[in-house]
């Protein structure tokens, strides 16, 4: 029987002898520190690779870092002022003392130089990166112009909106990082409670999660309250634009409406109108009369209080009206010429004033002058000399001075006449019945022309004198007979046709015996031996003179 529970005490309690044996605890721990050596050396390398990351690449840390630094100078300040006053206090000092104090004195002036550099981080380091970008003034887009700059300024804003959500993006990245970190070093902590190091750096890595979380709620309330206002800013800014691109449009297609409109009136006015005179008048007149509707058009469009405009053109309309006079009255004649339409482009009109005369064709008529393309004409040939030349007439001279149209109203036709003198004892009937004959052979067509033209302006003006024939007059001159021919000839060619006339009437005279040409004569009457007493004026022969 004692044998039998010997046994059965040898088999039970013998394994568990063997498994507590020093050996077998001798060959697991090795195996056991080995994997925790690894795994620590894994989590230190993670925990190495963070910290790069948040040196490297993130200006938060860096932040961060000045400001840590900055602190620990401040302190290590407080405690050098504090032994350097405590050495200068001391009556005597000892060499070593003395050298202590010259040593921590440089080590103060190294500092201050320090802090110096570090000053901006002395307060609130984040604030420049937690406040958002500023808002410029939003622009007010009132014409097609502005909607480009509201568009630079969208784009300005989101920019600035992305670069904002980027640094908030940074500060969340470094927050991870650090939590990262924070757990990394807790499994440290567990593996080796022994290592100072790890549990230092445990609590510096939580004073930074303690530092950047208020920094982080403060940047994400920011960020929002920035977020909405740049979201109120584009939505007006998008719902002016809409808009304006809306009025443009608009605008834009009055204004086309008017161009084609134009374009109509244009075609139908030369298809119809065949005076090419008249046509670049109404050409002009419509040109004019759609730029003053696209400007009314615009000046409605763009400016919201139209009484102020009224008002404003009041007062700049006097100020016109009296500083500026003639320009004023130059309007007024350029409304009085186009509305009354007494001169035309096209028109050959005599221009006076004081002893100047102009004669020749108006070439244009602007809002401020005449121009007026000098041609050869009688009175070129006979007073100025010249011709060719461009005048210029201001319109308001149409209210003061004498402007002769020789083709108004069609007419392009005036009476020109020619005179020449026979003697006394000619056949004066003859002469007469010679100039009638030349004049009507060469001024017929003209005649008939005039005619029709003056029929047809009966129903507008009081027209009494409609003859229109050759009229051949005589007057009784000091030294013969004055034959006056008039006739009828082309406005714009006067003198051609009076030089046709005079050369053909001249020469039917020479041809007649009975008609001598008259011109002033004058007698000189000289006697070398006997000195006549002179002739009275009555016994003097009609047209002699003697000196």
């Amino acid at each position: 029987m004692r044998l039998i529970l010997l046994f059965f005490t040898l088999v039970c309690f013998v394994p568990s002898l063997m498994a507590e044996t020093p050996s077998d605890i001798n060959i697991s721990s090795p195996m056991q520190a080995e994997q925790n050596n690894t795994h620590i050396t894994k989590i230190i390398l993670q925990k190495n690779a963070i910290d790069k990351e948040l040196l490297e690449n993130n200006i938060w840390s860096k932040i961060y870092s000045n400001y840590h630094t900055y602190k620990e100078l401040k302190k290590r300040q407080v405690f050098l002022n504090a032994d350097i006053t405590r050495l200068e206090h001391l009556k005597k000092l000892t060499k070593k003392q003395k050298a202590t104090l010259e040593k921590e004195k440089e080590q103060k002036t190294t500092l201050v130089g320090k802090l110096q550099l570090l000053k901006e981080y002395e307060k609130d380091p984040f604030e420049k990166f937690l406040t958002p970008p500023t808002i410029e003034e939003v622009p007010i887009v009132g014409n097609p112009f502005a909607v480009i700059g509201a568009l630079s300024y969208q784009k300005k804003l989101k920019s600035d909106q992305e670069a904002y959500a980027s640094r908030y993006a940074s500060l969340q990245h470094i927050m991870s990082k650090l939590k990262e970190k924070d757990t990394l070093l807790k499994e440290l902590i567990n593996l080796d409670h022994n290592n100072t190091q790890y549990l230092n750096a445990y609590k510096e890595n939580q004073a930074k999660i303690k530092t950047f979380e208020p920094v982080i709620d403060i940047f994400k309330t920011t960020k929002n309250v920035y977020t909405k206002k740049i979201d109120e800013i584009n939505f007006n800014l998008k719902s002016a634009i809409k808009k304006e691109i809306e009025k443009t449009i608009t605008i834009g297609a009055v204004i086309l409406f008017f161009i084609l409109l134009l374009v109509l009136l244009k075609y139908f006015v030369r298809k119809y109108m065949s005076d090419n005179d008249r046509f670049y008048t109404i050409n002009k007149a419509l040109n004019i009369t759609f730029i003053l509707l696209s400007i009314v058009t615009l000046l409605l469009a763009y400016i919201e209080n139209v009484s102020y405009l009224v008002t404003i053109l009041g007062f700049a309309s006097a100020g016109i009206a009296i500083a500026m006079k003639d320009w004023f009255m130059s309007l007024m004649g350029w409304f009085t010429i186009v509305m009354g339409g007494t001169i035309h482009v096209g028109d050959r009109v005599k221009f006076q004033r004081g002893n100047i005369e102009y004669i020749g064709d108006i070439v244009d008529i602007s809002m401020l002058r005449m121009t007026l393309h000098e041609d050869v004409t009688l009175t070129a040939y006979m007073h100025n000399r010249r011709a060719g030349r461009v005048i210029f007439i201001p319109n308001n001279f149409i209210f003061t001075d004498m402007i002769a149209n020789y083709s108004h109203a069609g007419l392009k036709t005036v009476w020109d006449g020619i005179d020449f003198m026979i003697t006394f004892d000619s056949d004066i009937q003859k002469a007469a019945s010679i100039a009638k004959e030349v004049t009507r052979k060469y001024s017929k067509g003209y005649t008939d022309i005039t005619r029709k033209q003056l029929n047809k302006l009966r129903s507008s003006y009081s027209i009494k004198n409609t003859n229109v024939e050759p009229r051949i007059l005589t007057f009784i001159e000091p030294y013969g007979m004055k034959i006056s021919a008039w006739y009828l000839t082309n406005s714009f060619a006067t003198l051609t046709l009076r030089s046709t006339i005079s050369a053909e009437i001249i020469k039917r005279i020479h041809e007649e015996e009975s008609i001598t040409l008259a011109f002033p004569t004058q007698s000189i009457y000289v006697d070398k031996d006997v000195r006549k007493p002179m002739p009275k004026p009555q016994d003097m022969p009609m047209g002699e003179e003697t000196f």
